[in-house]
């Protein structure tokens, strides 16, 4: 409250008319004058309130312009509210960086005193440092690959090549300088496996060595992990894997329950009912059984057992799926095998829940018999009528802040 003198003009008024009296009733539409005391030279002395926003005018258009502007203001707040959690996710986010950056420096560390000690070890203590070396690059590199798929880019087509279905595939668990292709032509009862050094010699078709399986394979979805070809027995429900190098079959077990030769396959047939993938997480299985009535089951595999781990019914019947893919635990399954196909359905393993999703997938070539993704390579490998397609995806990264890497 300011003590306000008035001039001569308004001293009768005020004294006289309006003693005691509040001149304006809302301090927010102007001043509240009050009269107090009359000086001794006849000025009347008076209490001015000014509201908390004061005002030159109390013009209605004024009014306006400020009630618009704080609206404005409010609705800028409004929007920016969301960003205070964004900006604490970026601080935990740069916070997992710095300790990935220093777990990178002791893996150099590691590596380096391995490459000096070499000399001093046996082939099998190395191999062990090694595999303990890429675990721990492994977790690293897990912490900030993992995201949502938002996305799949144009066709990239590497080579027309064999028939109308197939498959082929790199080495998901294979270091960045192994870049050797494998080639499997056909959906039912192949046993050839062609082995080309790089993914130049794959294109032009040369430098490439023959594997033959002990046992022919069903369908078209097999996987190379860590120098072995996962794929299913011809006739059976029973998973093999067969190791490349030593040319022999390390393992080979029955899926309980799983259907086989085209009980539930993908909607193109093809003896498609078991189809193996690989993630950011491990070795899966997808496939369906009589007592979940069709529905797509999905199943952790342990890589050196074949065991099942853990398994999920997803509830979406695979008769209708086109084909379906694995990226950080999530399985996304397309609506079709044909041209118009998209990416339709997404079950989240880590929460045991799904959604419909709505990811355009351009399907060059009119028919997919084959659709994997490669977590090294962070692309889809595809057969499409006759040709070998790449697609690169799109992932809304969320940086895991939990544990050390």
């Amino acid at each position: 409250m300011w003590p306000l003198t008035v001039p001569p003009p308004l001293l009768l008024l005020l004294c006289s008319g309006l003693a005691g009296q509040t001149l304006f009733q809302n301090p927010e539409e102007g001043w509240q004058l009050y009269t107090s005391a009359q000086a001794p030279d006849g000025k009347c002395i008076c209490t001015a309130v000014i509201p908390a926003q004061s005002t030159c005018s109390r013009d209605g258009r004024s009014r306006e312009l400020r009630q618009l502007m704080e609206k404005e203001l409010k609705d800028r707040m409004t929007e920016l509210l969301p960003l205070s959690s964004v900006l604490e996710q970026y601080k935990a986010d740069t916070r997992t960086i710095v300790r990935l950056r220093e777990e990178v420096r002791n893996l150099s560390g590691s590596l380096a005193a391995i490459q000096e000690e070499m000399g001093a070890y046996g082939y099998e203590d190395l191999q062990q440092r090694v595999m303990a070396l890429e675990a721990r690059l492994h977790a690293c590199a897990q912490k900030l690959g993992c995201g949502k798929l938002t996305g799949v880019s144009n066709p990239i087509t590497v080579r027309a090549m064999g028939s109308r279905f197939g498959s082929w595939m790199t080495d998901t668990m294979a270091p960045s300088a192994d870049s050797r292709v494998w080639y499997m032509d056909g959906y039912y009862k192949g046993r050839r496996v062609l082995e080309f050094r790089t993914l130049g010699d794959f294109i032009k078709g040369q430098n490439f060595i023959q594997h033959l399986l002990p046992q022919p394979w069903a369908g078209t979805g097999h996987v190379v992990y860590n120098g072995s070809l996962f794929y299913n027995k011809y006739q059976s429900n029973v998973v093999v894997k067969y190791h490349f190098r030593s040319r022999s079959v390390l393992v080979q077990r029955s899926l309980p329950g799983a259907g086989y030769n085209n009980t539930f396959p993908y909607s193109w047939g093809g003896f498609s009912d078991m189809d193996f993938m690989v993630d950011e997480s491990g070795l899966w299985a997808v496939y369906t059984t009589n007592q979940n009535a069709g529905n797509i089951v999905v199943s952790r595999l342990d890589p050196h057992t074949l065991e099942v781990m853990r398994s999920w019914d997803t509830g979406y019947p695979k008769r209708s799926a086109g084909e379906a893919f694995m990226i950080c635990g999530v399985l996304y399954v397309t609506n079709s095998h044909l041209a118009g196909a998209k990416v339709y359905f997404a079950y989240f393993t880590n929460t045991s829940s799904y959604e419909y999703t709505d990811v355009p997938f351009h399907n060059q070539y009119s028919h997919i018999s084959m659709l994997d993704y490669n977590p090294r390579e962070r692309a889809l490998y595809t057969w499409n009528n006759g040709h070998q397609v790449l697609y690169n995806v799109t992932l809304f990264h969320v940086i895991s802040t939990s544990g050390d890497p």
